[in-house]
């Protein structure tokens, strides 16, 4: 009768430490739940005509499905001011922008052992962290809300290079986000990590020139970097 309990005593810690073990890799290695939603802020800056850079606040909400553990489609919605000036010429626009994308984290090409007690065993903590780092590209659209001031010599230079300033400051245009990134999921559970830490550059290519109002030869562009939180909804079944 000792004999049993005490195996059962052994067994019972040695289920223990299978579930701990597990579960240190899920926070590390993947952010384990199928839905997860994000805030963020961060700065915001130009890559247009008007090329002198201003650092400018935006802020952001995600909504990302995990179709693997380290592949997801979401949506971002962004709201931010980017601003720059030069020759006595100056900008503003309180931009909004959303778009669809899908990201590919590095742990879909490690070769992660099926044994994660294991794996866990062996790993050390920069190559669990490596195999949330990400890169992802998606299609959206920006809606511009332009204030300029254009001094007469910059409108005569723009004009002899074969470039105009633009009327329509409120337009919409297609937007094409490249993002790269980092998840440090944490908050473990028995069904995995609830949050996650994300730091994100996203570059923002536009089909246009109209950023800043000024159109010219090359098309605008910026750039956002940003800090944020997300939260993992719901349990994988």
């Amino acid at each position: 009768m000792y004999l049993q309990k005490n195996n059962a005593k052994k067994m019972k810690k040695i289920l223990l430490l299978v579930l701990t073990l597990c579960s240190y890799h899920v926070t590390f290695a993947q952010f384990s739940r199928p839905v997860s939603v994000g805030v963020g802020a961060g700065t915001a800056f130009n890559l247009t005509d008007l090329a002198t850079v201003d650092y400018r606040f935006g802020a952001h909400i995600d909504l990302d499905y995990l179709i693997t553990p380290f592949i997801s489609a979401g949506v971002h919605v962004q709201k931010g001011t980017l601003s720059g000036y030069r020759m006595e010429s100056d900008f503003e626009n309180n931009y909004f922008a959303f778009n669809g994308n899908a990201k590919v984290r590095l742990g879909q090409f490690l070769a992660i052992p099926d044994n994660y007690s294991y794996y866990n065993l062996q790993a050390n903590t920069f190559h669990k962290i490596l195999s949330n780092v990400y890169i992802g590209a998606g299609i959206g659209a920006i809606k511009n809300d332009i204030q300029h001031t254009i001094a007469p010599d910059y409108r005569d230079a723009i004009a002899s290079q074969g470039g105009e300033i633009e009327q329509k400051l409120d337009g919409i245009e297609l937007l094409i986000p490249i993002n790269i990134g980092l998840d440090i999921p944490f908050g473990r559970t028995l069904y995995g990590p609830k949050w996650a830490i994300n730091l994100n550059y996203q570059h923002n290519l536009t089909t246009n020139d109209n950023l800043d109002g000024v159109i010219n030869r090359n098309n605008d562009h910026y750039g956002y970097i940003s800090l944020g939180v997300k939260y993992g909804l719901f349990q994988r079944r």
